[in-house]
């Protein structure tokens, strides 16, 4: 499915499987929606300046600053993107390679500048926290809708647009290990099929993640989710918030292939 920092859009979905409130085969209506918002334009070779704000319980905020970067090879793609400050961290880089076929695990590598080294994230670690937000490394790139059931549960509006709400589920406890999410109803608006909420069900500590988009634009003919929020909550509490704000979204730009290697992860913006 589109992925976050691509195009801002979290689509963090989760033979039957047995959990709390959810015992269903596959629908194909939900599925053929599902499929629609995986096939949606994302538009290609696309640069964007990012703002992320990681909020604690307290309220105090933290900001980090993205320059991203995406290509499309084919059906596949790759992503690259660096912090720009705070200068403690600048460079701090990550690097993802999102194969299209299930048969074959998307690649992700960190390189800290701390240490001058590169870490290939291995898919056991994919399920925690990408630099310290309320985000995965799973939900950096792309989901196998074959890995999922789906259900369709009602039609209704959020914001004033018609939305589908879809229950996702895994298939297997292989994906929801690595992706560390159990179950997810996910509100896609009918009109565009951007998933624009999702409530997220983790698998350990009993907590919920619930994404909003807060603005969706449409850019060179691309429909982008430029402001989003993610909320972490266990029980009623807020455990954590991650703000996300997209700025200088430019489509069609002329990247060269090296600038998406792990040697270019390594030497920095």
């Amino acid at each position: 499915m589109k992925k976050l920092f691509h195009v801002l859009v979290i689509s963090m979905t989760a033979a039957a499987l047995f959990f709390p409130g959810s015992v269903f085969a596959d629908d194909p209506k939900a599925r053929a929606i599902m499929q629609k918002v995986d096939d949606r334009d994302d538009g290609d070779n696309m640069t964007t300046s990012m703002l992320m704000i990681l909020i604690d319980k307290n309220g105090n905020k933290r900001k980090k600053y993205f320059k991203n970067f995406s290509k499309d090879y084919g059906k596949d793609t790759k992503r690259i993107m660096f912090i720009e400050k705070p200068a403690n961290i600048k460079n701090t880089a990550f690097l993802t390679f999102d194969y299209d076929s299930a048969e074959k695990d998307d690649d992700q590598w960190l390189f800290l500048p701390a240490l001058g080294k590169t870490k290939r994230i291995a898919s056991s670690d994919k399920s925690g926290s990408f630099m310290g937000s309320d985000l995965n490394y799973s939900d950096m790139t792309d989901r196998e809708l074959s890995d999922y059931d789906f259900r369709l549960l009602k039609e209704t509006k959020l914001k004033g647009k018609k939305v589908w709400l879809i229950e996702s589920v895994p298939r297997s406890e292989d994906v929801i290990e690595e992706t560390g999410y159990k179950k997810s109803i996910l509100a896609v608006r009918q009109d565009n099929y951007i998933v624009v909420k999702a409530k997220n069900w983790t698998e350990d500590g009993g907590y919920v993640k619930i994404m909003d988009v807060k603005s969706l634009k449409k850019i060179e003919g691309i429909w982008v989710s430029t402001e989003m929020l993610v909320t972490k909550r266990q029980g009623k509490n807020v455990v954590h918030k991650t703000e996300l704000t997209l700025s200088d979204v430019k489509f069609n730009q002329n990247f060269e292939d090296d600038l998406f290697t792990i040697r270019r992860l390594e030497k920095g913006l």
